[in-house]
C-alpha cells in the first residue's frame, strides 16, 4: 500500500525519519512539503529534494501557529514526525521539550483541522510503556512515563483522540521502536545507540555500553517505518484509526548482542574492528531495562508488514555508513 498522487506535509521532514520518508513519496510521485527548523534535522537531508518539482521547503517552528497553518494549506495527508527527542534532552531540558513535543504538536492538530486534511498521522513512542513490565509490549497496556520525553509523547496521544473525538479529525499515532538507518546522525549528546556505535567503531574506538549490555530494544529498520506511515496514512479498516499502533519488528536485542553484530559487518571492510572490545558505563537516568513490541494490532487493522529485520537492517546501515559517513576523528 504506497501513497500516490497525493498532497502530503512531512513535519521534521529535514530529520533522519522525515527525509527519508520525503525521499520515497517524491518517487512515489506525490507532492511533499516539508516544514522544519533545523533544530535537529539537517539541510544535507533535503538538498537533494530542492530542485524537484514536486518539493516544497518551508523553514518554520511547529511552536508557530502561524507556521503550521501556512504548512497544512492544501494538504491531504500530514505525517507529523518533529518533534526533541532522547529521554536524555529531555531530563536536561525539560522545558523545551515539553513545548516542542506538546505545544507544538497542539498547533500541529489545530492546524490540520483548520486545513480540512483527510488524516493526521503522527510519531508517537514506545517510551509511552514507561515502567510496566510485561513484554510483549500491547498497546493498551501501558505504566508510568520514566522521563519528561515519555510524559510528551503520551500527552500526544491524549491529544490526537481529543481531537478525533471532538473535531473529527483522522489520526493515527505510530509508537516508533528505536528506528534506525541511514542518514541517523551519529554525533551530538543524544546520537541513538546505533550511529553511535558504528562512528565508534569506524574510529577503531570502543564504544561505551550503558549499564552491564543486557539491555535490550526492539531495533526497528527505516524501510518499516516508512512502510508503517504509508499504511497508517491509507488504511481503510473501519477500526484502525483514531487510536495507536506499535512499529518495530517484534524481536529483541541486547546491547551485547547489538556490539557483536556491528563488529562482525564492520569488520567486512576492516578487519581490524574485530579486535574492539566494548567499555561499559553507568546506567542511564529514564531507561527501561527491555523493549519487544507486539506488532499484531498494526498487522491486523493496518496491514503493517515489515521485511526488514534487525540484522538485515543493520547490513543495510552499516554499509551506508562506511560509504558516506566521514569520520570525525
Amino acid at each position: 500500500m504506497l501513497i500516490k498522487d497525493s498532497k502530503i506535509l512531512v513535519t521534521g521532514g529535514a530529520g533522519f525519519i522525515g527525509s527519508n520518508l520525503i525521499d520515497e513519496l517524491l518517487k512515489q510521485g506525490n507532492f511533499v512539503r516539508c516544514l522544519d527548523n533545523f533544530a535537529t534535522g539537517k539541510k544535507e537531508n533535503i538538498e537533494p529534494f530542492l530542485s524537484h518539482e514536486n518539493f516544497e521547503f518551508i523553514e518554520g517552528d511547529i511552536r508557530d501557529l502561524e507556521a503550521c497553518k501556512i504548512a497544512t494549506e492544501g494538504i491531504e495527508y500530514v505525517l507529523h514526525q518533529a518533534a526533541l527527542g532522547s529521554v536524555p534532552r529531555s531530563i536536561n531540558d525539560p522545558i523545551t521539550s515539553n513545548e516542542v513535543n506538546i505545544s507544538g504538536f497542539l498547533n500541529m492538530l489545530v492546524a490540520s483541522r483548520d486545513a480540512n486534511v483527510k488524516r493526521f498521522v503522527y510519531a508517537a513512542s514506545s517510551s509511552t510503556y514507561g515502567d510496566h513490565p510485561d513484554l510483549p509490549k500491547v498497546e493498551d497496556n501501558i505504566g508510568k512515563p520514566l522521563s519528561p520525553y515519555a510524559v510528551t509523547k503520551y500527552v500526544n496521544e491524549l491529544y490526537a483522540k481529543v481531537f478525533a473525538d471532538t473535531y473529527g479529525l483522522e489520526t493515527i499515532g505510530l509508537r516508533y521502536f528505536n528506528v534506525f538507518g541511514r542518514k541517523q546522525d551519529p554525533y551530538g549528546a543524544y546520537a541513538a545507540v546505533i550511529p553511535k556505535f558504528v562512528s565508534a567503531l569506524m574510529r577503531k574506538e570502543a564504544p561505551v555500553i550503558n549499564g552491564d549490555g543486557t539491555h535490550s530494544r526492539d531495533f526497528t529498520y527505516i524501510d518499516n517505518v516508512i512502510h508503517a506511515n504509508q499504511v497508517a496514512a491509507l488504511s481503510t479498516h473501519p477500526d484502525a484509526i483514531n487510536t495507536v499502533y506499535n512499529v518495530a519488528f517484534g524481536e529483541n536485542t541486547s546491547l551485547n548482542q547489538l556490539f557483536d553484530t556491528l563488529v562482525e559487518e564492520l569488520s567486512v571492510f576492516d578487519s581490524d574492528i574485530k579486535n574492539i572490545k566494548p567499555v561499559y558505563g553507568p546506567e542511564r537516568a529514564g531507561d527501561v531495562k527491555h523493549s519487544l513490541a507486539s506488532i499484531d494490532k498494526a498487522a491486523t487493522l493496518l496491514g503493517y508488514n515489515p521485511k526488514f529485520s534487525f540484522k538485515e537492517g543493520i547490513k543495510d546501515s552499516v554499509r551506508w555508513y562506511w560509504e558516506n559517513l566521514v569520520v570525525n576523528s
